[in-house]
């Protein structure tokens, strides 16, 4: 063997041990023939409206008891962080467990998921939050009024910039978690240590909220900021929810242009394809 081949042999990169699934496809009709399409988006609405409920009956809770101690703001935290942890567990396996329109958005760049269900998934996290929110106004009418509804807007005296960059980088670690909790190559190397990809997202929830709850309430997903805001309907939440639905989406695109081609270096494969190609012409 010359040289120049025992070289070109041992700068190959080593065979691959683990499978990237393939692009989903851009649209796929043939979901809407299939009950496993309908099944996940009932799931992502009924995870959603556990979510509202569970968690808006927190903040009610805690703005009701805040003069005798409480959850506190740790509590309110725990509650949105082990809501998802348990909701994610417990839908994964049917819908993928987003139960965000932040993270549904995020993998559907990184075509992970097709347009009509990224669509129909956020449609569903919305109902299933405004059903969610409806139910603790209807359980806790007067209650739910006076604590705010758990609506988000941003508080003062901080501006709607740096709420709309609290929004964007709090999406942003959350969805950043997503794709490395779930990511193939990362399950195929920690094969020997059990990971429980609901955990770190759980995690990740819980960890925003600690940080931007003071901001803005914390947002970081738009079906649970609109549920709260339609049936609460206060004119300030209304008049910054835009940064609810804009912080959210800007983040989740960069968390998934960062894994999908700095981490998982997918732009600098490409270029290095490009440029062997060019060098055996």
């Amino acid at each position: 063997m010359s040289k120049e081949g025992a070289l070109e042999v041992e700068g190959a990169p080593p065979p691959k041990d683990y499978s990237d699934p393939p692009p989903t496809p851009f649209i796929d009709f043939n979901e809407f023939s299939l009950w496993s399409f309908y099944r996940a988006c009932i799931a992502e609405f009924v995870a959603t409206l556990l979510f509202l409920y569970i968690t808006i009956a927190t903040v009610i809770g805690y703005a009701q008891s805040a003069s005798c101690g409480g959850v506190g703001v740790l509590g309110i935290a725990w509650a949105f962080g082990g809501m998802i942890f348990i909701l994610v567990y417990c839908t994964a396996g049917i819908s993928g467990g987003h139960i965000n329109p932040a993270v549904t958005f995020g993998l559907f760049l990184a075509r992970k998921v097709s347009l009509p269900r990224a669509l129909f998934y956020m449609i569903a996290q919305c109902l299933g939050a405004i059903c969610g929110a409806g139910l603790v106004k209807g359980f806790q009418k007067s209650f739910y009024v006076q604590s705010g509804g758990g609506a988000n807007s941003v508080a003062s005296p901080y501006s709607l910039g740096t709420g709309l960059a609290a929004e964007i980088i709090g999406t942003f670690v959350l969805v950043y978690t997503v794709f490395s909790a779930t990511d193939p190559k990362r399950n195929a190397r920690d094969s020997h240590v059990p990971v429980l990809a609901p955990l770190p997202i759980g995690f990740a929830v819980f960890m925003v909220h600690l940080a931007t709850i003071p901001i803005t309430g914390t947002g970081i997903n738009p079906a649970r900021s609109f549920g709260a805001a339609v049936i609460f309907n206060d004119k300030k939440s209304w008049d910054d929810h835009w940064i609810f639905w804009v912080g959210p989406f800007i983040g989740a695109a960069i968390a998934a242009a960062y894994h999908q081609y700095v981490l998982r270096a997918g732009a600098w494969k490409a270029f290095g394809s490009f440029r062997s190609q060019a060098s055996i012409v």
